[in-house]
């Protein structure tokens, strides 16, 4: 195991897929969207299943209860590139970097979320982890196709 952060552990990976879904909506304007972590509750249920907010004493620190317990994530700062990439800290300290790019499509958007396989998980939970996560890019394409 390595050391990332304020020497949190990061469980390294032994796979990834790759879960993907095309919006019809301009990409800036998904990345708009998907980058407030004020959203999450709309679109992430994997992450944040009641109230975000932003920890008052870490700038860009945000708390939410999540399905695994009160986690804290930290996204990539703002950017013209679609990379929202995040970081979760779970409740027993281990950090889990998570790859997400909204990049172009023709008129529309195509969202990319990097589900690795950590350390320790079985296939199964490797294989919930994929589907929880298209169904959370599901419910983001579904709130900004009908806004």
């Amino acid at each position: 195991m390595t050391r990332g952060q304020r020497g949190a552990r990061i469980v390294p990976v032994t796979q990834t897929r790759f879960v993907a879904t095309t919006i019809r909506r301009d990409w800036r304007e998904v990345y708009a969207y998907a980058a407030d972590p004020r959203h999450l509750v709309a679109w992430a249920s994997g992450l944040a299943e009641a109230r975000v907010s932003e920890d008052p004493d870490r700038p860009g620190t945000w708390l939410a209860d999540s399905p695994m317990g009160r986690v804290e994530v930290v996204f990539a700062p703002p950017n013209d590139l679609g990379v929202l990439d995040h970081t979760v800290r779970l409740p027993d300290g281990v950090e889990v970097p998570n790859p997400l790019r909204v990049v172009p499509l023709g008129d529309g958007a195509e969202v990319v979320f990097h589900v690795r396989h950590r350390d320790g998980t079985s296939d199964e939970e490797f294989a919930a982890d994929a589907d929880h996560v298209a169904r959370d890019l599901e419910a983001l394409r579904r709130t900004l196709e009908s806004g």
